[in-house]
């Protein structure tokens, strides 16, 4: 058992990273971490609390080129709650965005840099962008962009839900 998964810390979703260079690379690309365990120099487990947004990217390669390149933006849960699956993310989490390809990961990452951009962290941007963004490149088209008008209308939703 972890140290993250004892009876008294609060319940993690865990991420499972991995580094080595030029041949697997899986790395958080935002996110708020609550918990970080470094294991040896190529792997780490980096935990979020329950409704975190964060960005998991996952490239891999062998001597023919690059066999993987994916991008999850997943919705952390809480115990006991349903999600789905993937993979390196114990136990799950609630998908807003899967993308695999590079070209599609690229846009996915553009889409991420341009919400940085106007100055919101994107782990902070409302879930509903990242599943217009992921349906909008799953189709092929240009995704919404995000603005502050669109992130003061999500906060204030925040506020009032019950």
């Amino acid at each position: 058992m972890t140290e993250a998964m004892s009876k008294d810390a609060p319940f993690l979703t865990l991420v499972d990273l991995t580094f080595e260079k030029n041949r697997i690379e899986h790395w958080i690309r935002f996110g708020h971490k609550s918990y970080e365990k470094i294991l040896d120099p190529y792997r780490s487990i980096i935990g979020f609390k329950q409704d975190a947004v964060f960005a998991f990217v996952r490239w891999a390669s062998n001597g023919y080129g690059t066999q993987v390149s994916r991008i999850d933006i997943i919705k952390a849960v809480g115990k006991g709650d349903a999600c789905q699956t993937v993979p390196c993310i114990r136990p799950g989490g609630i998908i807003l965005l899967r993308l695999n390809g590079w070209p599609k990961v690229q846009r996915a990452l553009i889409a991420i840099d341009r919400v940085e951009a106007i100055g919101i962290n994107p782990a902070d941007a409302s879930p509903e962008h990242w599943r217009q963004v992921h349906n909008r490149l799953k189709a092929g088209e240009d995704p919404d962009g995000y603005s502050i008008e669109r992130h003061t209308a999500w906060l204030a939703r925040q506020r009032i839900a019950p």
